[in-house]
């Protein structure tokens, strides 16, 4: 197996090559590091790149090796982290040059679970500043572009963590989702990306935030990548304002389970802000006719999401305010965000009206297992494509691109976003799997099922293979 076969072989197969010595933990960082070193520049998927923090962890992971078999599950697996997660002695810059050195003393939690797991942590990946939107173009950093087309951006908030995936810069990555922000990057560049139930993945050191509309999970190449990773950083710790029993079997056990009829509905539209663009549509059309094939009750039909768009929207632009940051010291859509945050009051008004919200939204699943939406409504835009806009005109279009995913954020329900093909300009097409609360086990088996059916592992960039 060459070098650019082992960038994209899956992480669970690394794992598994690691343990039979086919490969050792330090070749695999060195074949990703020299990539990263050889691509990251056109890429901009990576802002703090950890060479000599990786070489040693992997150093030592390999000398490991001859001296015992009991070894973790992703033992020496390089995975990349958010910048917007704490990884102790790390940069943790959040999107925003005034924290270049910001370097913490602790891991976040999610961070903690995935060191035990034996992975090895090659950087930081791209974010737009504080998480904010569905691009990762922070001011003072490199853009994150996506490989499949470099003119076009990998989305966001875990931009870079999706670009790094896509384009054979980590065999794995973290990334985290308040709106959308696992999945919209997941879509944007090919991936499977979950967005696991509230509750499933600790926040810890901190206990929730936003009233509990943002989480952890994972990006992957393959559905069983994307829910091995989701067991291992999964789980309850101390102190946690609300949590999950861990899931039984596992998540990686149910991409193998057999499913039967599933009551599955779609919509291509999302109330009150309109339909998806054609491509958009194509993709969950393919996906219902897909489903029909295998065997699956199809029915369009949607919640009515309308009561959602104004209490969300004050609740998630509390986020730039909550960050602590001067004001001066953001870029000018958060600096407008921030202007825009009312009282204490009203955002508990507001928290409250989403919880009524998201009651209604979560009572359609009583008669229905999965609901099939795209992930945005219209196609990935280009790099500084909104760049000239006014803040308002800005946040008017972020509203209307990524309205099919946060009211899964609001409900606290689980979601998945997979491949399903490629549109004319030759950047992946996808739709979202959003499944009744805690349920990521039925959303894992039917990803699995369409993944076995439509098989995507076998794309890679060409700017990947030849860059």
């Amino acid at each position: 197996m060459n070098e650019v076969d082992l960038a994209f072989t899956p992480a669970l197969e690394l794992a598994q090559l690691i343990r039979r010595r086919e490969v050792s933990p330090l070749e695999l960082v060195e074949i990703y590091l020299e990539r990263i070193g050889r691509l990251n520049p056109q890429l901009g998927s990576y802002f703090t790149v950890t060479a000599e923090l990786a070489k040693a962890d992997a150093k030592a992971k390999t000398e490991l090796l001859t001296t015992t078999s009991e070894l973790p599950p992703f033992f020496g697996v390089p995975i990349s982290i958010k910048d917007l997660n704490a990884v102790a002695d790390v940069t943790c810059t959040y999107g925003n040059p005034a924290l270049l050195n910001n370097i913490p003393n602790y891991d976040d939690g999610v961070v903690t679970r995935i060191k035990q797991a034996g992975f090895t942590i090659l950087g930081k990946t791209a974010t737009s500043e504080l998480g904010s939107f569905p691009y990762s173009e922070p001011m003072g950093f490199p853009p994150a572009r996506n490989p499949w087309n470099l003119e076009y951006t990998p989305g966001g908030s875990s931009g870079g963590a999706a670009a790094a995936v896509a384009g054979g810069l980590c065999a794995i990555a973290q990334g985290s989702d308040g709106g959308g922000s696992i999945r919209g990057p997941a879509a944007c560049c090919g991936l499977v990306g979950i967005k696991p139930s509230r509750g499933r993945v600790s926040k810890a050191p901190v206990g929730e935030r936003l009233a509990g509309i943002a989480v952890n999970g994972p990006i992957a190449r393959t559905v069983a990548d994307a829910a091995a990773l989701l067991d291992t950083i999964s789980g309850y710790t101390t102190g946690d304002p609300y949590w999950l029993p861990d899931p039984e079997p596992s998540f990686l056990a149910a991409t193998g389970t057999k499913l039967g009829a599933l009551r599955i509905a779609f919509d291509t539209s999302i109330s009150p802000l309109g339909e998806a663009d054609a491509n958009c549509q194509q993709g969950v059309r393919q996906t219902v006719k897909l489903l029909e094939q295998l065997g699956h009750q199809v029915e369009q039909k949607s919640p009515d999401f309308s009561g959602l768009v104004e209490p969300f929207q004050i609740v998630w632009q509390a986020g730039v305010a909550a960050s602590g940051l001067p004001v001066e010291a953001l870029q000018p859509l958060n600096r407008w965000l921030f202007a825009r945050t009312g009282s204490v009051g009203e955002y508990l008004q507001a928290v409250s009206q989403m919880q009524i919200v998201a009651r209604q939204i979560v009572a359609f699943f009583d008669t229905v297992d999965v609901l099939v939406l795209p992930v945005y409504l219209h196609s990935p835009i280009r790099v500084g494509e909104w760049a000239a806009l006014s803040p308002e005109e800005t946040f008017q279009n972020i509203i209307e691109w990524v309205a099919p995913c946060p009211p899964a954020n609001a409900t606290g329900q689980p979601a998945i976003a997979i491949p399903v093909g490629f549109d004319n300009n030759g950047l992946p097409m996808s739709v979202q799997l959003i499944g009744k609360p805690a349920a990521e086990a039925t959303l894992i088996s039917l990803a699995a099922q369409l993944e076995a059916a439509n098989p995507w592992i076998h794309h890679r960039p060409a700017f990947a293979i030849s860059g």
